[in-house]
């Protein structure tokens, strides 16, 4: 879980094209401070993936729970901070303008916290489920889990729309769970 060093950051600089296309005046406060945390996070990781990733070994047995803050703002590499930024973008404009931005900081406050336990608690579920001692290692960094809370919240305050997700016309109540899917399909790791 090492990040590449000295090569062009494709991703990092289509992610800033995006943003400058929105604007940064359109750009509600919290989700541009979510943004340009990650962002300088990414370029200035406070250390490396592997201390920062978020694991039932790390985080549970070894009470290492700084990590439950630092995994989520950490990126294996730049394209994985370009999807979950964009998303990002997305998400907090809509989200941001109808709960306002107090509100909106406490809930990612909140979920970036909390991602990590439930991420921890399926592993350790996996752990006795399959009696498989190797999911307490497998470690996890990006904002993924915080988007797709942020989906389905996003889903409740804007029902009744539809979602294409690979070209299936989808309803957005459904769309999160069929999205999960495909991304587990699509990239497993």
């Amino acid at each position: 879980m090492q990040r590449r060093q000295g090569r062009v950051n494709a991703g990092l600089l289509l992610l800033l094209y995006q943003i400058s296309q929105v604007g940064l005046q359109n750009i509600p406060s919290v989700t541009l401070g979510v943004l340009a945390l990650n962002i300088f996070l990414f370029l200035n990781p406070v250390r490396p993936l592997s201390e920062v990733c978020i694991s039932v070994n790390e985080g549970f047995y070894r009470k290492n729970w700084q990590r439950l803050l630092l995994s989520p703002v950490h990126h294996a590499d730049d394209w994985h901070l370009y999807y979950n930024m964009i998303s990002m973008l997305w998400k907090g404009i809509m989200l941001e303008k109808k709960l306002k931005s107090i509100w909106f900081a406490y809930i990612i406050a909140v979920f970036s916290v909390l991602i990590g336990v439930v991420y921890m608690v399926l592993e350790f579920m996996l752990v006795k489920i399959l009696d498989d001692p190797s999911y307490e290692m497998h470690c996890a960094v990006g904002f993924s889990g915080v988007l797709f809370a942020l989906k389905v919240l996003n889903n409740h305050y804007n029902p009744g729309r539809v979602s294409s997700i690979l070209g299936l016309q989808i309803s957005s109540k459904y769309a999160c769970w069929v999205e999960l899917v495909a991304i587990h399909l699509i990239s497993p790791g």
